[in-house]
């Protein structure tokens, strides 16, 4: 496999859909696919396609295309999927409960091991099984547990702190939702979430249609 380092996060950020049409195909009974057909299917042109795997090795072969199963298993490698991710939930709120639910009915990869709030009508309540603290809890609780990553689904004027508690905390990685960019501090790696992004851009090209 070639160096992933010099790898673009565009790319890097195409590799799950081509996981997710793969998957989907591989539970259709397919074994095989070439690169336009999985374009047709992702919504990437056969080039790209062909560009961004060959920066992992390629794994295809002319005249045959790609194996279906064995790609899944690269992509999963490449993306670190080999293993489980504990997530920490900060913020229970109906954001919070969201993402706790998705996670718990579609992304068992990625189990929620704890979850946080500040309102006492929450703390003690349970989650999918996870019994929600204190937020006064949090630095104790990372402490004593090694965290993979930390979601904040908090708002916004608490956004601040809970990335500080979590980056004090040493987790290794934080997926932010709150409308609050948190900045990558300390090689901590940071996916800020703006739901409102992929909205306008829908409106925009509603609005195009729109136009006479």
């Amino acid at each position: 496999m070639k160096n992933k380092n010099k790898v673009s996060n565009a790319v890097i950020r195409r590799l799950p859909r081509y996981l997710r049409i793969l998957e989907e195909m591989h539970e259709n009974g397919s074994m095989r696919v070439s690169s336009k057909e999985l374009g047709a299917k992702t919504g990437f042109t056969a080039s790209q396609i062909r560009q961004d795997l060959n920066q992992f090795g390629g794994f295809g072969q002319q005249g045959y295309g790609y194996n279906v199963p064995g790609l899944i298993q690269e992509l999963e490698n490449i993306l670190g999927l080999a293993r489980e991710y504990g997530l920490v939930i900060v913020g229970c709120g109906r954001l919070g409960r969201a993402i706790a639910n998705f996670n718990y009915t579609y992304n068992r990869d990625f189990p929620v091991v704890a979850m946080f709030d500040s309102s006492p009508s929450v703390i003690g309540t349970t989650i999918n099984e996870v019994v929600v603290a204190d937020v006064a809890t949090l630095p104790d609780f990372l402490k004593k547990h090694s965290v993979d990553i930390g979601v904040i689904s908090v708002p916004k004027e608490a956004a601040e702190q809970t990335a500080e508690m979590l980056i004090r905390g040493k987790v290794k990685g934080i997926w932010n939702f709150a409308p609050w960019d948190v900045p990558e501090t300390d090689g901590i790696p940071v996916e800020n979430v703006h739901l409102s992004d992929g909205l306008q851009f829908l409106v925009y090209h509603i609005s195009r249609n729109e136009r006479p």
